[in-house]
């Protein structure tokens, strides 16, 4: 594990980039870009035109360590290079911006009120080739749908029980256990989560690390408890599919609550914007993010 990079991401100031829409919502992440389906036919051109869009965000003169603590990457984006580097060795040697990697192969249909995620088939040599790649953390997303205590439980467990393999190849995981924002009982599915989340850290070696990343929650601040715990690195905040203002008038009220937006980053960026549109857009998206993760 970096030393270096667990003190950024411990105690540095700024948001991380989630980059990481792969598979299936690959074409909506192009589509919203401009790139229309029509323009591949077959899942590499898909991929390489999606890695060209990448590619430009962490290249742009904004994709700047000053606003931006970390990234997170999908597979096939680590397994690419950018200027001849590996993609994470680019955002840390050049950028000195952290980089993650999304391992979850999506979601498994719903029980019990929640969605479980899939078994990850290959993690260990998904992990070993993380580490090889100078990775630093890896992410991983399930859906809490209703205030279900046995579905939520099974979420949070499975959150650590997987989080563990990974901590021990060496990497810091990101769990994910997200609140659906659109659930009616959401408040409730907090309470129930939170709790659950205290008890798995309870139980956990004094020397394991996680970072955690939660829908912000609805009662400002609730989280303060996990972050004061010793075993969690920093607590991240998806957009879950609040505009980006939204989302960062949220994300403000919360203090010490980061952002870890995807679709919120990329909202407003075009493939036929020339480069000074591009950047201009991207660097205001970059510090009104930044701006909200700070307070």
């Amino acid at each position: 594990m970096n030393k270096e990079q667990l003190n950024r991401m411990q105690t540095g100031k700024g948001f991380i980039a989630a980059l990481d829409q792969s598979g299936g919502s690959t074409p909506k992440a192009l589509s919203l870009y401009g790139v229309q389906e029509s323009s591949f036919s077959n899942d590499e051109e898909m991929y390489i035109l999606v890695h060209e869009m990448r590619t430009r965000i962490i290249k742009s003169p904004v994709f700047d360590s000053k606003y931006i603590l970390g990234a997170i990457l999908f597979e096939n984006t680590m397994d690419r290079k950018i200027d001849g580097q590996w993609t994470a060795d680019y955002l840390w040697k050049k950028k000195n911006i952290v980089p993650f990697l999304k391992v979850d192969k999506g979601l498994a249909d719903p029980a019990n009120g929640v969605q479980l995620m899939k078994p990850i088939a290959n993690l260990d040599e998904l992990l070993t080739r993380a580490v090889e790649r100078n990775v630093f953390g890896t992410k991983m997303r399930s859906v809490i749908k209703e205030a279900n205590t046995t579905g939520i439980r099974k979420i949070v467990k499975q959150q650590f029980e997987v989080g563990l393999q990974i901590f021990e190849k060496g990497l810091i995981p990101i769990l994910e256990p997200e609140v659906d924002i659109y659930s009616a009982d959401k408040e409730k599915s907090e309470e129930i989560l939170k709790q659950e989340i205290i008890k798995q850290l309870n139980a956990l070696d004094p020397e394991v690390k996680v970072m955690l990343k939660l829908s912000i929650p609805t009662i400002n601040d609730f989280y303060k408890e996990l972050m004061a715990d010793p075993h969690v690195v920093r607590v991240v905040a998806l957009s879950g599919g609040y505009s980006r203002e939204e989302a960062n008038q949220k994300l403000a009220q919360n203090h010490g609550l980061i952002a870890s937006f995807s679709r919120a980053l990329s909202e407003d960026l075009s493939f036929d914007q020339c480069d000074d549109d591009f950047n201009a857009t991207l660097g205001e998206t970059i510090k009104e993010i930044y701006e909200a993760s700070i307070t």
